[in-house]
C-alpha cells in the first residue's frame, strides 16, 4: 500500500485507481489496513492510502460518510465505495474484478 503524499487528491483520468480512506485514530481502520495488505500482494494495482484528516474537503465532496472507506475509480468515473470491510476474500474479489 502506497501512502497519499499529495498536496490535493486527485483521481487519474486512465487506468485504475484505488484509494482506501482511514483516519490514524479509528479502530476499524486499522483491521481493514491489515486486510487490504494482503489483498495489496495479490492483485496488481496499487492501493493508495489516503488519512483524511488532511482532505476534510475532498472527503465531503465525495460524499464520504465514515472510515474506513474504499473507492475504486476506473478512467476516472468512480465505480465502487465501499464501508463493510467483509473479508480479504470479498476484498480482493472485488478488485480483481477491475484488472483486466
Amino acid at each position: 500500500m502506497i501512502e497519499w503524499n499529495e498536496k490535493q487528491l486527485t483521481i487519474s483520468e486512465n487506468g485504475i485507481v484505488i484509494l482506501y480512506l482511514y483516519t490514524p485514530m479509528c479502530g476499524t481502520c486499522q483491521i481493514a489496513r491489515k486486510m487490504l495488505t494482503v489483498v495489496n500482494e495479490l492483485v496488481q494495482s496499487d492501493i493508495f492510502a489516503v488519512n483524511l484528516n488532511y482532505f476534510p474537503n475532498e472527503a465531503i465532496e465525495m460524499g464520504i460518510e465514515s472510515v474506513p472507506c474504499l473507492l475504486v475509480y476506473k478512467d476516472g468515473i468512480l465505480k465502487e465505495k465501499v464501508y463493510a470491510f467483509q473479508s480479504v476474500g470479498y476484498l480482493h474479489d472485488l478488485l480483481k474484478q477491475y484488472q483486466s
